[in-house]
């Protein structure tokens, strides 16, 4: 199990729900009151396509004073669940900064990201699924509706996440080994 091992880090701004469906996931339950997270860490294997994989999951902080953190758990991610809350607009606008950053700190492109739009069970949108379906096609990552609350979609996105990195790491795998083949003339 300890190469099988991914870590998932849950970005977003403040509120979002990041902390709620990291806690959703890892221990089955709604957290109704919640302090702002700086960072938590939480362990939990998840059979994905017949396979066995343990998941280090880092819910991390929204709030703007805790941005510094941000470059090193970013750095040591093999996998990114970026979080906004569909009733909130800014909170959408926030994840290009969010992925600007990531991208510039992994040094690629082709970093397995799933975008997850929260509160899905919530009236009161500011963000449609179609606006975050763009945004997904526009990145080229997955992208998934989901409520922490009503427990909506919270294991298909642990689910997903684990297939994106799978493939992201069968891609670098292959690249690897052709260059690792390259015989000088």
């Amino acid at each position: 199990m300890a190469d099988n091992t991914m870590r998932v880090v849950v970005v977003g701004t403040g509120a979002v729900g990041k902390s709620c469906i990291t806690v959703r996931f890892a221990l089955g339950k709604f957290a109704k009151k919640h302090d702002p997270t700086i960072e938590d860490f939480y362990r939990k294997a998840i059979e994905v396509d017949n396979e066995m994989t343990m998941l280090d999951i880092l819910d991390t902080a929204g709030q703007e004073e805790f941005s510094a953190l941000r470059d090193s758990y970013m750095y040591g991610g093999d996998g990114f669940i970026m979080v906004y809350a569909v009733n909130s607009i800014n909170s959408f606008e926030e994840i290009e900064k969010l992925r600007a950053q990531l991208l510039r700190i992994k040094g690629k492109e082709n970093v397995p990201m799933l975008l997850v739009g929260n509160k899905c069970d919530l009236e009161d949108r500011e963000v449609t699924t179609e606006q975050g379906q763009q945004l997904a096609d526009q990145y080229g990552c997955s992208f998934i509706e989901a409520s922490a609350r009503e427990n909506i979609n919270i294991q298909q996105i642990f689910t997903k996440i684990v297939q994106q990195i799978r493939t992201v790491q069968k891609e670098e795998g292959t690249q690897k080994k052709k260059v690792k083949g390259c015989k000088s003339v």
